[in-house]
């Protein structure tokens, strides 16, 4: 009996230890220093936050920045200006040529439904052909994807495609909702174009039921020039109507009339502000997001946000006095819209200059509350350590750490030694404002925008300690 209970105390022991020792691996246990580091992080960015103000510079004083534009360079100037002033230790222009697609007049559309004229809330796809001067006119076929209208084929021709797959709203994640559906925005022209179809019209991209058409990007790819036609999305209220009355009309005819055209290339700039590491110089962590937008709205949430979040990080750090190891970069990433050659130049120019970069961490989910972070890692081995940071910033609503992507700006500089980190806010109102007119400053919270600054600056100071 005595044996059997010794064997009962050196079991326990054991399992404890072996739990400790599993606990330890799962949860870094919180480090005093960090802690309070994080918590003067979130104090200064909730009570001495000036990225809020900088965003309402940006959105009501520039606006829309689209890629080539006079307002995207206004960007760029805005950009350099408030990091030198900033007193970062280098700020300069990084040279990048970049799309220039101008959108023209308003868009029109409409059809007539027994001598009833009902019209529809349009806007084109970026990067498309404009309609013939007059527009075009035709019956429509509605489509759920981008297989049904190949299997349609030749019945297609002479006809106006309408792709009217929605959102999946049973996803609670809105991004895996989106990713679901856009294909039809960015294939749909090039794969009916060859049916000798008129052109293309998309329910826009969002789950809100509104009277916003919402833009975005599509592609021809390597289709012969005969076989581009217009392609334009439409609002989701036009969408819900327009698929209700072909239920009832199925020969109703469908106007659309827009004027965009593609200039050539035009010269712009990635803007980059550095603090300078005190242990590893030539050790890069990079925090960016895209300083191009839509040009419907004031790109506010997309990515207005991210980019005053990013320049915030390292003002926090100076503010706080916090030097950092490793070389910390704030990148503002031009042409992440319609073309990603901001991201695509960043990367090929780190090559080229063999810099180390340890770690990127990108913000382009819009200003809402923190969630969480994706990870992106070749070994899986930092996914691990950041997960283990949990218990640190959970008191800060950083619940969702674990690995996904990162970010489109930052997915270049992959390779199998660089950790790349995406900075998550709650998803459910983005696509409200994603790309449309109503993505304007007035629709970003304050509070939200600043909490999402702390959890980034928070990040980045915990990669530049303890990554290696």
């Amino acid at each position: 009996m005595k044996h059997f209970f010794i064997a009962i105390i050196i079991f326990i022991a054991f399992s404890s230890f072996n739990s400790a020792k599993t606990a330890k691996i799962n949860e870094q246990p919180i480090n005093k220093t960090d802690s309070i580091v994080v918590k003067h992080l979130f104090n200064s960015a909730l009570t001495n936050g000036e990225g809020y103000e900088w965003l309402r510079d940006l959105t009501s004083n520039i606006g829309g920045r689209l890629s080539g534009s006079p307002e995207a360079q206004q960007a760029v100037e805005w950009g350099e200006k408030l990091m030198t002033e900033l007193e970062f230790d280098k700020v300069w222009l990084q040279p990048v040529m970049v799309p220039h697609w101008v959108r023209g007049e308003k868009e029109e559309a409409y059809f007539t439904v027994d001598k009833i004229k009902y019209d529809v809330a349009i806007c084109a796809l970026g990067g498309s052909i404009a309609t013939p001067k007059n527009g075009v006119s035709g019956e429509v076929v509605e489509v759920n994807s981008l297989a049904e209208a190949e299997a349609l084929g030749e019945k297609l021709r002479g006809k106006i495609v309408f792709f009217n797959r929605p959102f999946d709203d049973t996803l609670i994640e809105t991004f895996k909702a989106y990713g679901g559906c856009v294909d039809q925005r960015g294939g749909g022209a090039k794969v009916t174009g060859k049916f000798g179809v008129l052109g293309v019209i998309v329910r826009s991209m969002t789950n809100s039921i509104d009277n916003f058409p919402h833009t975005g990007a599509m592609g021809y790819g390597d289709i012969p020039e005969n076989e581009k036609v217009p392609a334009a999305a439409i609002s989701t209220i036009a969408a819900n109507l327009l698929s209700e009355k072909l239920k009832e009309n199925p020969t109703l005819k469908f106007y659309f009339k827009q004027s965009c055209e593609t200039l050539p290339d035009a010269p712009s700039f990635n803007v980059i502000g550095e603090l300078t590491g005190s242990e590893f110089p030539n050790e890069y962590i990079t925090v960016g997001g895209h300083l191009d937008s839509w040009d419907l709205g004031d790109g506010a949430h997309d990515d207005g946000a991210g980019i005053v979040q990013s320049i915030e990080v390292l003002r926090l750090f100076k503010l706080n006095g916090i030097k950092p190891k490793h070389t910390l970069r704030a990148v503002l990433f031009m042409n992440e819209e319609n073309g990603l050659r901001g991201g695509r130049k960043y990367a090929e120019e780190a090559k080229k200059n063999n810099e180390n970069h340890l770690a990127a961490l990108e913000s382009d989910s819009g200003g809402f509350t923190p969630r969480g972070f994706s990870i992106d890692d070749a070994n899986g081995k930092n996914s691990e350590l950041i997960k283990s940071w949990k218990s640190l910033l959970a008191p800060y609503g950083l619940h969702d750490i674990d690995r996904g992507h990162a970010g489109s700006d930052i997915g270049p500089l992959k390779y199998e030694a660089i950790t790349l980190v995406g900075y998550r806010p709650d998803s459910q109102r983005y696509f409200d404002y994603h790309h449309a007119a109503n993505d304007t400053f007035d629709k970003v919270n304050k509070r939200e925008l600043e909490l999402g600054a702390a959890s980034m600056a928070s990040m980045v100071y915990l990669l530049d300690n303890y990554l290696e």
